[in-house]
């Protein structure tokens, strides 16, 4: 098994006098033995080390962006911290939909007065709403105390990037229009031991009417088969027993390399890798979810029973508006084929309401999509006008008390429907990864998508019930359905995947317990 570059690079001992390297990513871990320099100056000025907060808004390809981030700042040599009072913090961005945008410059507001009380602390801007001029205009009209800001395609020369920010004064930015380069094979700080996410694909050439995401994230481009076979080799050996493929469409896996693989024929070789014991993936787009990825995930003992196929709308004019590229009955019949090969699969979607010129007749018939499908989860969005987009340009947009209607009948549909789902379970044994204590209320709300307040209120009062019963703790685990299920147990248990008997469904999640075997042992 090759070994990361990663493992091999001790930042002492590179010569940060010399001229610093062109091939990446040497030419970056030189750039963090430069600021190492940085970081020693400031303990020995301050008498401590400098902490960093890296803020993660948006989808699971900037989470693990900003896993990167981190990465590279602990290597330097600063510590992590939650507090956005820290002597670095970076805003790793989302602009999917514009209240992402606001979220950010609300919270700039604070940062602003966080940086006048410590002037020496350093703010930095990164991600995909960095790649709209009209959010760079603002930033250096209206925010101008930020020190660094770049975007999507370099997110790989933060250090060289820290470097020069550090040796210059006001702000700096460095935002690229695109870019065919994949660089990886750098410092990563993962959230969790025992799982982690991959990119194996970057961009999209979707260009779906109302996504600003082909513009920001640039065109499709896949890394090399080999390279993420030996990424995942290294995360098992190091203790990681689940990994998510990630991509804007993994559907679109392979097709621009000079060797061009399909993303069912990528899974086939990362199910190989002993040790690994489970394979998620997301996003798959509907209109090229071949028979062969449907014929891999049925005959895979690893790949997970949850398939994340987003809908967006139930009519096939609005799909048509939307540049789907799929009708809604083509949709029906993907979604009948995937339930009829893999009948303990769950599906999950995305829907959006209110793009411009939906009638009531085209809810309905998002409506009756939901019904017919029976979706295990759906994530549902109002509309959001993204400047940039076609959609943006269009006539007829929805009045917002028309959508607001729309929205909540949708949306108690999806939560009927997704109870009747779960409780197929109801007392069935299934295996979870056990993947944290389940502490506090706001843990418990990061793992439901569409619970409502009273469910929350009814989950935490059992969590202390159990707790109190048992005399121990509740932890929290994912079956491979991707349904949660609370259970008594202890931190040793994180990591490890038990049979755990579903014992009572509560509508979007279960209470059980860990099944023994003939010896105790779990």
């Amino acid at each position: 098994m090759e070994e990361s570059i990663s493992n091999k690079i001790d930042l002492h001992k590179i010569n940060i006098n010399s001229n610093p390297p062109t091939e990446e990513p040497s030419r970056q871990y030189f750039f963090m033995a430069k600021c190492r320099g940085w970081v020693k100056d400031f303990e020995e000025k301050n008498g401590r080390t400098p902490t960093a907060c890296v803020t993660t808004f948006g989808c699971q390809m900037n989470a693990r962006d900003s896993e990167k981030l981190l990465g590279i700042l602990e290597a330097i040599g600063f510590s992590p911290s939650d507090s956005e009072q820290a002597d670095f913090v970076i805003y790793n961005t989302c602009t999917v939909r514009d209240n992402a945008n606001q979220r950010v410059y609300g919270r700039l507001g604070v940062l602003k007065r966080y940086k006048k009380a410590n002037p020496r602390m350093k703010v930095a801007l990164c991600g995909c709403m960095m790649q709209e001029a009209t959010v760079i205009e603002k930033l250096k009209k209206s925010y101008s105390f930020i020190d660094l800001i770049f975007g999507t395609h370099n997110i790989y020369k933060f250090a060289e990037l820290l470097w020069a920010s550090f040796e210059s004064e006001g702000m700096l930015i460095d935002i690229w229009k695109d870019t065919d380069k994949i660089v990886e094979d750098l410092p990563v700080e993962r959230k969790y031991p025992y799982k982690s996410g991959i990119n194996i694909m970057f961009g999209c050439n979707n260009f779906c009417s109302y996504c600003i995401v082909p513009y920001v994230r640039g065109r499709e481009r896949s890394r090399e088969p080999g390279e993420i076979i030996r990424e995942i080799e290294r995360l098992v050996a190091e203790g990681v027993v689940e990994v998510m493929l990630l991509g804007q469409n993994v559907n679109s896996y392979g097709k621009n390399l000079d060797e061009p693989i399909t993303f069912a024929q990528l899974l086939r070789k990362v199910e190989q890798i002993e040790g690994l014991e489970r394979i998620r993936f997301m996003t798959s787009h509907p209109k090229d979810l071949s028979e062969e990825l449907i014929a891999v995930m049925k005959q895979s003992k690893k790949i997970c029973r949850h398939l994340h196929l987003p809908l967006q709308s139930g009519s096939t004019r609005i799909l048509q508006q939307m540049n789907r590229r799929y009708t809604r009955e083509q949709y029906i019949e993907l979604a009948d084929r995937i339930r009829r090969e893999i009948p303990d699969i769950a599906i999950t979607t995305d829907i959006i309401v209110g793009f411009p010129g939906e009638t009531a007749e085209d809810l309905e018939e998002t409506i009756d999509m939901v019904r017919r499908v029976k979706y295990d989860n759906a994530f549902t969005f109002i509309y959001s006008k993204r400047t940039g987009t076609p959609a943006a340009a269009m006539e007829n947009q929805v009045p917002p008390e028309q959508v607001k209607e729309g929205f909540d009948r949708l949306l108690k549909v999806v939560q009927d429907t997704a109870r009747e789902q779960a409780a197929k379970y109801q007392g069935r044994i299934m295996d979870a990864l056990i993947e944290e204590i389940m502490e506090d209320r706001h843990s418990m709300e990061e793992k439901q998508s569409i619970e409502d307040e009273h469910s929350m209120e009814e989950m935490h009062s059992i969590k202390e019930k159990h707790s109190a019963e048992n005399n121990v703790p509740m932890v929290t685990g994912r079956l491979s359905n991707n349904t949660i299920v609370h259970l008594p147990g202890d931190a040793s248990m994180i990591g490890k995947i038990v049979p755990v008997s579903l014992d009572e469904c509560h509508g979007f999640y279960y209470i059980g317990h860990c099944i023994l075997d003939e010896t105790g042992a779990k």
